[in-house]
């Protein structure tokens, strides 16, 4: 379990990194080889990353899932349907503590921080803030959708001035959510993931000839 758990968490994080490109063929062997894994363990952490909709299988082999540009679409309609319904949740159950403590959190936050950071820290807050819900059934939709967008995330993040603005339209939900103004944190959650895809969807028209050319594979 814990070589499965390793051998996971490294291809997990070089995905997530682009240092294994989306479209990217894996083999078995050659992971064995370059990670030292064993079979079985090496195996079970791939079907773990297949879950995930990091790889796919490629005939015998696999490879790195292309970015989808419709399933970024599907991911933000799922964000926007679950977040909103968690905020008007999260008004009525969160308890002042954990709102405080998640204030507290987002204060920390540097905005001079990598990328990988930001994008990082970026799910983070928008995983816990659905665990305020008391719906842990929540939480998980938004991390399992966070881990498919982080591939694209980055591209979102990549000046200073995004990181602020993302991390302002953070601030106010969560005192909109210290307010109990269930109505306003919806609105706010809504239009901070509306905001949020168009911001990612300009960033990748952007750059989606410059990732073709470094070999991404990325899908309508």
């Amino acid at each position: 379990m814990a070589e499965q758990s390793h051998v996971y968490d490294r291809l997990r994080g070089q995905i997530l990194d682009l240092d294994r490109t989306p479209g990217a063929r894996l083999t078995e062997r050659g992971l064995e080889t370059e990670l030292g894994a064993s079979r079985t363990p090496l195996r079970a952490a791939l079907m773990r990353l297949e879950a995930d909709g990091l790889v796919e299988r490629d005939g015998r082999a696999w490879q790195v899932s292309p970015i989808d540009l419709g399933e970024i679409s599907r991911l933000s309609e799922l964000r926007d349907a679950v977040e909103t319904a968690g905020a008007r949740l999260s008004c009525a159950r969160a308890s002042d503590e954990d709102v405080a403590a998640l204030r507290g959190r987002l204060g920390a936050f540097q905005v001079d921080a990598p990328r990988e950071q930001s994008v990082s820290a970026g799910t983070h807050f928008h995983v816990e803030l659905a665990s305020l819900s008391g719906n842990h059934f929540f939480a998980d939709a938004v991390d399992s959708a966070m881990t498919r967008l982080a591939r694209t995330r980055w591209l979102e993040v990549r000046t200073e001035q995004a990181k602020r603005t993302a991390w302002e339209e953070h601030r106010e939900i969560v005192e909109l959510i210290a307010r109990r103004d269930a109505d306003a944190a919806a609105d706010c959650i809504h239009r901070h993931i509306v905001a949020t895809h168009e911001r990612l969807l300009a960033a990748l028209d952007a750059d989606t000839r410059s990732l073709r050319a470094r070999g991404l594979a990325i899908v309508s």
